[in-house]
């Protein structure tokens, strides 16, 4: 069946995971639902302990066996070492069949490999992987179907009953012997826990994972006490040095700070620049940098803005600090700048559902004026892959990227008109994981796209100096400096899915035919 997005979804994938197609960004708009509930064992006698010597017996303790589904997430990104010190001792007690349910995963996790291939793992949902997994996955080599779901999408598929978490694993810089638990305080801060709450508040049972046991009442919890059923302490949660490393690092690549400069030219010039405007940038160098550009622009206007929300960086932390921004929101630290700055007053923590769920009464995404944000392609109808690499290997992660695009109301994706000699523009993406309707803008190191449908950007910036083109040019430049690429070879066999952030299917990933290994 072809979804709104133009994509062939096989019928037989329909079939298997009772989904539907994509229909567009509102087709669910006031859609009513009920929503699940975790089985919860009572805790009465005061004289019970929640601690737990180690994994392995926390795992027996939660009756873990064949076929369920874990929970994990990923606040320490490249550094986390939950995932791993629990899958080991799964498959160290004969445990097959797992599915993991995982807000990311990324090479940190290259031994799960071992896991996949002996039938530990055969299932992973994800807002995307990297790494060995990814290679995996796009070889068949995974059992069942890899799902990739947005952050707000991992959220609603929890909420509404679709996934039901049997266990989950919460990697806390410190805890109380009692499950208060909080993302500073340390020494293995990630700042925040907000990925992991809609596990605390929907997983039959909650493991809280610390290296940092303090004395009760460990408050203000971050996760309450009311949420964890057993705690373990263990010698290192994670290594807060690698949250900050790919695509989360600063660049000093000129073409991406000339992109930046750019974004930020556009932004003063569009309608919502003004006080009280809201703003999130992406993980990418050049929305990263663009922040910096902004802040500059700010203070020379004197224009504040009301809030910044999502994956914060240094320099969002940087306008808190020096007064141009009222409230930073909070639901994943970029780097150690950003965790440090959660003790600020005006820096809340905030769930990854209060931030993106579609499924519930209002997302934080909703209020945004400005979103910025990379993309690995985008097609010449504005649809943008950012899981599935131009060799057809599934490679990154949807993260935030559907949710702030359909909710903004300036949607700016940045890419390099060129990326490692293949076309970022291109005639089709290789997987569609964010629709065309929802990004208004791109910006390249050639030229800047804005969406037809977005006549009034298209009006308001007819005499702004920027270098604008079509987004047909955009692509033929690419072509005419590198040649348009060959398509990759699929098979037939569907290996994942990437779902809208709805839970009906955007389009699916299939089977490589040619695969060669590389340690890049």
């Amino acid at each position: 069946m072809i979804n709104a997005v133009g994509r062939d979804i096989p019928d037989e994938i329909l079939k298997q995971t009772g989904k539907q197609p994509f229909m567009g960004n509102h087709h669910f708009d006031g859609y009513e639902y009920k929503k699940d509930g975790p089985v919860t064992k009572c805790v009465i006698n005061n004289t019970e302990s929640k601690m737990v010597d180690n994994i392995r017996e926390v795992l027996v303790k939660c009756g873990i066996k064949d076929g369920m589904t874990l929970g994990f997430h990923h606040h320490f990104r490249e550094g986390d070492y939950i995932v791993n010190m629990v899958m080991e001792q799964v498959h160290n007690l004969g445990i097959k069949d797992i599915t993991i349910c995982a807000s990311s995963l990324g090479k940190a996790h290259d031994p799960l490999l071992e896991y996949i291939e002996d039938g530990t793992i055969v299932g992973i949902q994800s807002s995307g992987v990297r790494g060995k997994i990814g290679q995996a996955i796009s070889e068949g080599r995974l059992k069942g179907l890899a799902i990739m779901r947005s952050h707000g999408g991992r959220v609603r598929a929890i909420e509404s009953g679709e996934v039901r978490i049997d266990i989950a694993f919460i990697g806390a810089p410190t805890s109380d012997d009692y499950g208060n638990l909080r993302g500073i305080g340390g020494k293995s801060n990630c700042g925040v826990l907000s990925y992991s709450m809609v596990d605390a508040d929907y997983a039959d049972k909650v493991v809280a994972i610390t290296d940092c046991l303090v004395s009760f009442p460990n408050f203000p919890a971050h996760i309450s006490m009311t949420k964890v059923d057993y705690v373990v302490v263990v010698d290192e949660i994670g290594n807060p040095d690698k949250i900050a490393t790919g695509a989360a690092k600063p660049t000093s690549d000129m073409r991406k700070l000339m992109m930046a400069d750019y974004c930020t030219e556009f932004v003063v010039n569009a309608p919502y620049f003004k006080d009280g405007f809201s703003y999130q940038t992406g993980v990418g160098g050049a929305s990263i940098a663009s922040t910096v550009s902004l802040a500059k622009v700010m203070k020379e206007r004197n224009v504040r803005m009301r809030f910044g929300v999502g994956g914060l960086t240094k320099p969002m932390c940087d306008l808190l600090e020096n007064g141009q921004v009222d409230a930073l929101l909070d639901t994943q630290d970029f780097d150690l700048s950003a965790v440090e700055s959660v003790i600020n007053t005006k820096h809340f923590r905030i769930s990854a559902g209060e931030y993106a769920d579609p499924f519930n009464k209002g997302a934080v995404v909703n209020k945004l004026d400005y979103v910025i944000l990379a993309a690995l392609e985008v097609d010449v109808n504005f649809n943008c892959n950012v899981v599935v690499g131009s060799d057809g290997v599934v490679t990154g992660a949807q993260g935030g990227h559907p949710d702030t695009a359909a909710g903004a109301k300036c949607t700016i994706v940045i890419s390099p008109l060129i990326q490692g000699r293949i076309p970022a523009i291109c005639s089709n993406v290789t997987t569609v994981t964010t629709p065309g309707e929802s990004i208004d803008v791109v910006i390249t190191d050639y030229g800047i796209a804005i969406n037809p449908k977005r006549q009034d950007l298209i009006e308001c910036m007819k005499e702004v100096d920027l270098p604008f083109k079509t987004i047909e040019e955009l692509r033929d430049i690419a072509y005419s400096i590198v040649g348009e690429p060959e398509r990759v070879q699929f098979d037939d066999k569907v290996v994942g899915i990437i779902e809208g952030r709805d839970g009906t299917i955007m389009d699916v990933v299939r089977k490589i035919k040619k695969f060669e290994f590389s340690e890049a």
